[in-house]
């Protein structure tokens, strides 16, 4: 089978790397890729994959007999609708599936029809009524821009006076562009996160191997949001009890209730999740593999994913076999000095073979190829990831890795999987 991969971050190197190993995939193609999928997959740089005709066009040229689609704008978009009408399977939701996650609001009002659990909230277009709904509920407080922000549109203000500060930044100042032409704002949820990603044809759901994400750029979980700053998989907050509450209470009644609105979806399903001294909560749902939760999730996976993507989209997944490895993985992002806000690119990277080589896997997210060498080329540069029998295991090999790998001014943390670490050390 010829197979196209849209996008060009970590998350998409894991795909490209794990449909790698399907006998089934005979030709990769990543739109537009990065130079470390090049060593798995034929790169397309000059295509853009929000411009649904051109990835069709691609498609067709290139015989492709199966799309995957990695990030969330061409979802929104309805490049799996353009794909499908084309006769060329893509694994994702629909437009008006990916609404669940292309809409906060929509998605909020979902979960209040049907009783799924989440925070309680309030959706404003006007900033000075959000203002004043600030001042009556009081801190700490969430506010997120409805629309997408490339995981960078929620605040999580401590104080009446960030929360407004993050109300005139996402409405005034159009920090994040349309997405913040409105706002939610919710109640502040305690409790430890944890994510779920799920595989479902509309009507199985086979959930994946949990995990946990570090959304703060500094240490202790400190400073602002970022898209990640590394995960690790499983995370031990969800217990298997929670995560059978999970679902019967979150991922199941989601499935049907977007059937029943007329918007099945198919694909991969992300919850993003509160574990709360009531149980498990909804913070979000992402419509596709999360970054860089599937660094860790998709080395675990014991199957063929060519051929469970294409029983989610064929209807047959409830006859697929899908298991997970006993151990951990875990995964350090490395990081451009000053981001998530401005940093500079070009940085030379070294120490890529001499980290694979100590036995770290490591997905590019950030890179670019200039004159035979590889550089810095975002926020986010590389996903170190390692699996081991255990977490602390994984922890030390996934470091061991960072530190054979060095650029100018790079940056990342050193307590990925602080919080597994010191559940085992309170057994």
């Amino acid at each position: 089978m010829n197979i196209l991969v849209l996008g060009s971050g970590g998350r998409e190197h894991t795909l490209v790397w794990k449909l790698s190993q399907s006998p089934l995939a005979d030709k990769i193609y990543a739109v537009p890729g990065n130079p470390g999928m090049a060593e798995l997959a034929v790169c397309v740089p000059d295509v853009d994959i929000e411009d649904n005709d051109a990835v069709v066009r691609l498609a067709q040229q290139k015989a492709i007999d199966l799309a995957v689609v990695g990030p969330e704008v061409p979802l929104t978009n309805g490049v799996v609708d353009a794909l499908l009408a084309a006769g060329i399977k893509a694994f994702g939701p629909s437009k008006l599936a990916a609404e669940l996650e292309g809409s906060k609001a929509f998605s909020k009002n979902l979960m209040k029809r049907y009783h799924i659990p989440t925070a309680r909230y309030e959706i404003f277009n006007d900033a000075s009524r959000a203002r004043v709904y600030v001042r009556q509920m009081g801190a700490p407080i969430v506010v997120k821009a409805d629309g997408l922000a490339a995981g960078k549109g929620v605040v999580v203000a401590k104080t009446v006076n960030e929360a407004i500060a993050a109300i005139d930044e996402i409405m005034q100042d159009k920090a994040f562009g349309a997405a913040g032409s409105r706002v939610v704002i919710e109640e502040f949820m305690s409790g430890e996160e944890a994510s779920l990603l799920a595989f479902t044809d509309g009507e199985t759901i086979v959930p994946m191997v949990s995990s946990q994400d570090h959304k703060c750029i500094y240490d202790g979980d400190q400073g602002p949001n970022t898209g990640g700053m590394g995960t690790y998989a499983p995370a031990p907050v969800l217990t298997p009890a929670l995560r059978a509450r999970v679902q019967t209470e979150i991922l199941e009644p989601v499935i049907a209730a977007m059937k029943k609105e007329g918007r099945t979806y198919k694909g991969c399903l992300y919850a993003g999740l509160m574990i709360t001294d009531k149980g498990p909560k909804v913070v979000e749902f992402n419509a596709r593999f999360g970054d860089p939760e599937t660094q860790v999730v998709l080395p675990l996976l014991q199957g063929d994913l060519v051929k469970i993507m294409l029983a989610c989209i064929d209807g047959t997944l409830a006859a697929m076999p899908i298991g997970w490895d006993d151990g951990a993985a875990v995964c350090v992002v490395m990081a451009s000095g000053g981001y998530p806000k401005a940093y500079k690119k070009g940085m030379e990277i070294n120490g890529l073979a001499d980290a694979a080589a100590a036995g770290a896997l490591v997905f590019h997210a950030g890179t670019a190829q200039q004159n035979g060498k590889i550089v810095t080329n975002g926020g986010r540069v590389l996903g170190v990831t390692a699996k081991a029998g255990s977490i602390r295991e994984a922890v030390n090999k996934a470091y061991a890795g960072v530190d054979k790998i060095h650029f100018q001014d790079e940056y990342h943390r050193h307590d990925i999987a602080h919080r597994a670490l010191e559940r085992l050390e309170k057994e």
